[in-house]
């Protein structure tokens, strides 16, 4: 079955979801190109048809699932024919990538904002708490997206791994000076910042993969506060462990 043709509204919170998801591409994503690929200026045709292909892509991704998530379905989902399409966007990675463009910088805003000042210890489990919730939501919000990514990363798309290395580097970074604001013992914070980082990521994206909940029965909202409150926990616990050695 077509699953644009069997596509249903959903629930209030799906649609509040949807509409989250969509209000990225607003024209701010679209502007930002001035050319398509046969090096034509964009005028506000093009700017309209670039940022609904970019909607329907995000659509599509979170419906479908990565499986379903081709070229072909994206222009079907946007009413356009594939030359059309390919008059923007040459292959899947570059869709993704314009996709994710706006989705990451809400990110930055939405929880690599919170690492930006230094935690002190007596508000410390209460900041992890925040960031590991913020990070949680941002996931569950884009999962289908994340999850995409990361799984066209494990396949060694090049472009891909770069662009989950770009948005990661910088929470490590952030890490870092939690850890060690004086940039003191740089190594070994570097390595656990790290390994923390990679940690929390990893579990909050089984957390949200949607996926593993129907396989395994795991999602219940128990579950999910239950891996908040793990995560933030070893996320205050490598924070304290390299300040005392700090």
């Amino acid at each position: 079955m077509d699953v644009a043709a069997g596509r249903s509204e959903g629930t209030e919170d799906e649609r509040d979801s949807r509409s989250q998801r969509l209000a990225a591409f607003d024209g701010s994503a679209a502007t930002a190109v001035s050319h398509n690929l046969n090096g034509q200026k964009l005028g506000r045709k093009g700017r309209v048809t670039r940022e609904r292909i970019l909607a329907a892509a995000a659509d599509l991704i979170e419906e479908a699932g990565e499986d379903q998530v081709t070229l072909s379905a994206i222009a079907r989902r946007a009413s356009l024919g594939m030359s059309s399409l390919y008059n923007y966007f040459s292959d899947l990675t570059e869709v993704v990538l314009a996709v994710l463009d706006p989705v990451m910088t809400a990110g930055r805003e939405e929880f690599e904002a919170l690492l930006e000042d230094y935690w002190p210890d007596d508000v410390l489990p209460q900041r992890c708490q925040a960031f590991v919730a913020a990070y949680h939501r941002f996931w569950s919000r884009y999962s289908g997206l994340l999850h995409l990514r990361n799984s066209m990363a494990d396949q060694f798309d090049l472009r891909m791994m770069r662009e989950r290395v770009a948005s990661t580097s910088p929470l490590i970074g952030m890490l870092e000076r939690q850890m060690d604001r004086n940039a003191t013992n740089g190594a070994d914070v570097q390595s656990m910042a790290t390994v923390l980082m990679t940690g929390i990521e990893r579990s909050i994206t089984l957390a949200t993969d949607r996926r593993l909940h129907r396989m395994v029965g795991f999602g219940a909202q128990r579950d999910q506060v239950d891996v908040r409150n793990s995560v933030a926990r070893l996320m205050e616990l490598g924070i304290r462990d390299m300040r005392a050695q700090a």
